[in-house]
């Protein structure tokens, strides 16, 4: 366990300069557009109110109030929340694929580590978790950030004070994966989203066990994996036959998300443990 809790710090670490980044675009450029949307909506309402002599109630009622949904459905916001996702999706490549290709192929000397091998494998997959947590985390501080930043520039009277479980009910279906609203999507979304990190991970160890011929046997694990993960839903829909209740369709995707969750992690061993040598 020490073993694992040093490795999965030690993967943060050689992770957080590039994490830092992510943080100060987001940071920026959603504070940035809040200002700017704010702004636009307050220059629109000026403009409108004096072209056709509204007083702000009339306005209100025609064009509507502002809230942070404004935001929200603005490239300012959804932006830096695409950028952030591109950039954990590719370092779950990189996670690997640096220790091979790095300098002095760092990936033996963690292998050669006095514990198991598959505390490795655990420790990124950790640490990727984590750092989407920590994102996460991130974006419900900068929601009332930018609401602070909305009150100073639009008067009082313009603002449709919305609170952060309201704005998590209104959200698009989009944002829904980002910020589940109950405890129970949330175990869903993100155990879904950690059953496809340790999938890619067994793939890309194929792939670094057999090479060529392991790039096209990772490739058919993950399209295995989600076709019996996803197959509830696709019988039911290719067949037209919907015998199952939600409730029961979602007891058996967790049953199939924890086999392939074991799968992987008992392929994985294997091929740390025999296929890849040191």
């Amino acid at each position: 366990m020490k073993s694992y809790l040093k490795l999965t710090n030690f993967e943060i670490d050689r992770f957080f300069k590039i994490y830092l980044v992510l943080i100060a675009i987001t940071v920026t450029v959603q504070i940035i557009g809040t200002i700017i949307v704010a702004n636009d909506y307050m220059n629109r309402a000026s403009r409108i109110m004096n072209e056709e002599s509204l007083q702000t109630s009339a306005f209100i009622h025609n064009y509507g109030y502002f809230s942070l949904l404004n935001l929200m459905d603005s490239l300012w916001f959804f932006g830096p929340i695409a950028f952030c996702v591109a950039g954990l999706i590719f370092y779950t490549f990189f996670i690997w694929y640096r220790d091979w290709y790095g300098k002095n192929t760092f990936i033996y000397r963690l292998l050669m580590l006095p514990t198991s091998r598959l505390n490795v494998f655990f420790a990124k997959a950790t640490a990727i978790f984590l750092m989407v947590l920590g994102l996460i985390a991130l974006q419900l501080v900068l929601l009332y950030i930018e609401e602070l930043i909305v009150e100073l520039i639009v008067p009082l009277e313009f603002i449709q004070f919305t609170s952060i479980p309201q704005i998590m009910n209104a959200i698009n279906s989009a944002y829904v994966v980002l910020f589940p609203k109950t405890f129970i999507e949330f175990i869903l979304i993100y155990g879904t989203g950690l059953i496809a990190v340790f999938t890619l991970f067994t793939a890309i160890l194929l792939e670094r066990s057999y090479r060529w011929k392991g790039v096209l046997m990772g490739a058919g694990y993950c399209i295995v994996a989600s076709g019996i993960f996803l197959s509830p839903v696709l019988i039911s829909e290719l067949s037209g036959n919907y015998y199952l209740y939600i409730g029961e369709i979602i007891i058996l995707e967790v049953a199939l998300g924890c086999i392939i969750i074991a799968s992987s992690i008992w392929l994985s061993r294997f091929l740390l443990n025999k296929k890849i040598t040191v």
